[in-house]
């Protein structure tokens, strides 16, 4: 049992699906956990510590607004750094999104930079390209702060991050790393349908190796692990990271690792259901349409997302009883608020 923080009454309090890992944190003032949009939950691994960190966050900058996000730490330090950034980006994202807004609003904003493909159709959307900016901002900003951290040696340690904004029917994605977001949603012939909403950020991408080996970094795999594309110093076999995108890791920064997320756009409609976001010792053991069809059968919001990380949890000790288990986490948000059962509706 740990500690899960609110915002709106400044008080610290106790949750059966809080711990040390995962925060909710709530400005809309509700009463009880049935006015939750969602779950979160986290299980340690077969490792000394857990360093994954996962947050939601309700009445993030509007009333009606969402902020959910899993960081999946590495290295030596990486359960500081995921802790720490989970703690500070969204207030970073918040204070860069509102600067932007008023800079725009002063001077105008060019409609050229107006227009986004959005499921192939191009789309006019001001306040998109106003969180995209600001998400770049604050992932930069966020990566020298922890630079800055003299007590903090992050150098071959650092966090993925998987971060989604919902304000209204708008979805804003940013990530960096791999893990993952995945949206639940109704076919039009009434089945549900995993929908991948990030690109895992790895080195074995081709766009990823080429930024890489232009700053003289080295992409190969080891040879027991040959199905694993791990980014290498130029004249040295260290540190190996998996990833092509991360804060921290800076011994690699200079060498084609980045800070800057990706970033999407998405606009809801009434067949989206609901987004799982997952660090990748879920998504390692079980498929996108696997995780959207545990979450439709959870029963209720509340226990969603432990179902999946329980489910993980089995299935690392049935697909690999001899290797070491990773961490695992996920958070789900709901995006339909229907009567009694929403998650049982889903799989009927």
């Amino acid at each position: 049992m740990g500690i899960c923080i609110s915002i709106a009454s400044s008080e610290i309090h106790q949750s059966e699906d809080c711990n040390e890992n995962v925060v909710f944190y709530d400005e809309t003032f509700a009463a009880d956990e049935s006015q939750r949009h969602g779950s979160l939950h986290s299980h340690q691994g077969s490792k000394s510590s857990n360093q994954d960190a996962a947050i939601l966050y309700q009445g993030y900058g509007t009333e009606d607004g969402v902020l959910c996000g899993v960081f999946d730490g590495h290295g030596k330090n990486g359960h500081i750094v995921s802790k720490l950034v989970r703690n500070r980006l969204p207030s970073l994202l918040l204070n860069q999104k509102n600067t932007l807004t008023k800079i725009n609003n002063t001077v105008g904003y060019a409609t050229s930079f107006l227009n986004q493909r959005v499921n192939g159709e191009i789309v006019s959307n001001k306040s998109f390209h106003i969180w995209k900016e600001a998400c770049i901002s604050a992932f930069k900003v966020m990566d020298k702060e922890i630079k800055l951290l003299d007590s903090l040696d992050s150098s071959c340690s650092g966090t993925t991050a998987v971060v989604v904004i919902k304000q209204g029917e708008d979805l804003v994605i940013a990530n960096l790393g791999d893990s993952r977001a995945v949206m639940g949603t109704i076919t039009e012939d009434g089945i549900l349908k995993a929908v991948p909403l990030t690109i895992d950020l790895k080195p074995g991408l081709p766009m990823e190796a080429d930024r890489i080996r232009k700053r003289n970094g080295r992409v190969m795999a080891m040879r027991e692990e040959p199905h694993i594309q791990r980014v290498w110093l130029p004249h040295d076999d260290s540190p190996g990271l998996a990833m092509s995108r991360a804060f921290g890791d800076f011994l690699l920064k200079n060498h084609g690792i980045i800070a800057i997320p990706e970033v999407f756009y998405l606009q809801l409609t009434s067949r989206d259901r609901f987004l799982v976001l997952a660090t990748d010792g879920v998504w390692d053991v079980l498929s996108n349409n696997e995780v959207a069809s545990i979450v439709a059968a959870a029963g209720t919001e509340a226990a969603a997302a432990r179902t999946v990380v329980d489910a993980a949890v089995s299935a690392w000790r049935r697909k690999f009883p001899f290797s070491k288990r990773d961490d695992c986490t996920a958070v789900c948000l709901f995006l339909q608020k229907d009567a009694n059962n929403p998650c049982l509706r889903l799989s009927r």
